[in-house]
């Protein structure tokens, strides 16, 4: 058997092997010590933390009381008691984790991103980018990272390798009040980890502007139902917000609220895997206390000589202890944190207002926008107002009128959408999607992330016409009902 062994806060990657022999037992110590066999050298291991053994050809893991403590397939290991390992178990020891392999297996680490190839193993399977069903997950540790931002750690029972992308997303699909609701959010742990999947959620609260809108359904529900233990489905890891197939080293990532979630992503891969990657991390918060992985993103700053981090605070309430940059992010500081911008590849994420405002700096800059990445994150003031209705999946207990399958004339109306399956037909506002508008009147579409990222809402369309805001990148005789809006009217094949 191998051991894959990696720590990415250190950036510490090493291979070791077992072997078991008939008439002498395997004693493989782990530990802080220098004469262990495994060396691990950080605060949180101890000394003497652990021992491999083997007998009749089985290894296992023996924890010797150590001051941290182990955790085997995310489960804590008891003291003295020998727990047997299979390949594709983990074991974690403070900040390392253990990857046990069989002999068989190779991994080629001349690719950069060898963590995001499926691995065989016998008692794991893979979850790849968008190519499984929804997949049950529970959820074993909650992280305060601020007042109002949590991670919720995922695991799968039996262990799964998850393989994804660095910056991708999975949509939640989950019942509040009896109703099917999908969100997706943003993915903040590293594919490095590929046995865990983090999400971290920001608490929402009803926008400023409009006082009696409903604040986060689903970010809300997290925070104050979702619990250690707890179970929920999620889709398979999608998105094109991704480092993955970018052969440049230089990047920059700038985020605000929320939108630091997939920059974490692409950063801990990045320390974790690349380590002459040269990163500027720029992030824009309200307060000190609104800074997500703060002492994270110090850690790395300083561990790492090629990760240069850079926060600016856009709150009225002065500190005196703060000795970072203060205001909207402008060209100046742009320039100033990183004088070689221009060679950069930028991904920035988070509110719309935000993300117009760095592309608006960047192109009065001259920057190749070529090199231009952005991920929205939340939706618009102009669309919240504009959707009123909230985006569940509800059964359907109203008449409808039923359309024809031999497509018959549409009738004489404006933006009209036909449904041929169900045999519905809708009348879609200008300023609606088909996937609203579908809803509002109870008709149930396959949708994903609402963004017109995963495909999960796409449909042939058979005749008419629709539009999309921004490029789409969607076949002609198809439409992404997440983001379609209807010219005239429409049929479609759902």
């Amino acid at each position: 058997m191998k051991i894959t062994v990696f720590n990415p806060k250190i950036g510490f990657l090493q291979e070791k092997k077992l072997v078991a022999s008939t008439d002498k037992p395997l004693l493989f110590l782990i530990g802080r010590h220098p004469n262990s066999d495994l060396v691990l050298n950080t605060p949180e291991v101890s000394r003497v933390h652990g021992l491999i053994t083997s007998f009749q050809q089985n290894y296992y893991f023996v924890e010797l009381a150590s001051t941290g403590g182990s955790r085997l397939n995310n489960q804590e290991v008891l003291v003295n008691q020998n727990c047997i390992l299979q390949p594709g178990d983990n074991l974690r020891i403070g900040d390392f984790f253990l990857l046990f392999l069989s002999e068989e297996e190779q991994i080629e680490k001349s690719d950069p991103y060898w963590f995001l190839k499926p691995q065989t193993t016998d008692n794991s399977h893979q979850i790849n980018s968008g190519k499984q069903d929804k997949i049950i997950v529970n959820c074993s540790q909650i992280i305060q990272e601020t007042h109002d931002v949590k991670t919720f750690c995922l695991i799968t029972s039996p262990p799964t390798i998850f393989n994804y992308q660095p910056g991708q997303f999975v949509t939640l699909e989950l019942a509040i009040d009896g109703k099917l609701v999908k969100r997706p959010y943003s993915i903040s742990s590293t594919p490095s980890r590929p046995h865990n999947l983090e999400i971290t959620v920001k608490r929402v609260p009803a926008p400023n502007d409009i006082p009696d809108a409903p604040p986060g359904l689903v970010s809300n529900w997290l925070h104050d139902n979702f619990t250690v233990g707890n179970q929920i489905k999620i889709s398979p890891p999608t998105g094109n917000f991704t480092i993955q197939n970018n052969p440049n080293r230089k990047f920059i990532f700038i985020s605000a609220g929320s939108g630091i979630t997939p920059m974490m992503s692409m950063s801990r891969w990045l320390c974790d895997t690349t380590p002459n990657a040269d990163i500027v991390f720029i992030h824009s918060a309200k307060t000190v206390n609104d800074i997500a992985f703060c002492h994270e993103l110090e850690f790395m700053a300083n561990r790492h000589p090629n990760f240069q981090l850079a926060i600016t605070l856009t709150g009225r309430q002065y500190n005196p202890n703060w000795l970072g940059y203060t205001g909207r992010l402008n060209e100046t500081m742009i320039k100033t944190i990183s004088d070689d911008f221009q060679e950069r590849i930028v991904y920035v994420c988070g509110p719309d207002g935000f993300r117009e405002s760095v592309k608006a700096i960047l192109r009065e800059l001259e920057f190749p926008m070529e090199n231009y990445h952005e991920e929205s994150f939340g939706s618009s003031k102009k669309q919240n107002k504009q959707q009123k209705q909230s985006q569940l999946v509800v059964a359907d207990d109203t008449p409808t009128h039923f359309y024809s399958t031999s497509y018959a004339p549409m009738p004489e109306k404006s933006n009209v959408v036909a449904f041929t399956k169900s045999q519905k037909e809708v009348v879609c506002d200008a300023k609606e999607t088909i996937l609203q508008a579908a809803q509002k009147e109870g008709i149930t579409l396959p949708y994903g992330c609402q963004m017109g990222a995963c495909g999960q809402c796409k449909l042939r369309k058979l005749s008419g016409e629709v539009y999309y805001e921004e490029d789409s990148n969607c076949e002609e005789d198809y439409v992404l009902t997440c983001v379609a809006k209807v010219q005239g009217n429409v049929i479609i094949e759902g």
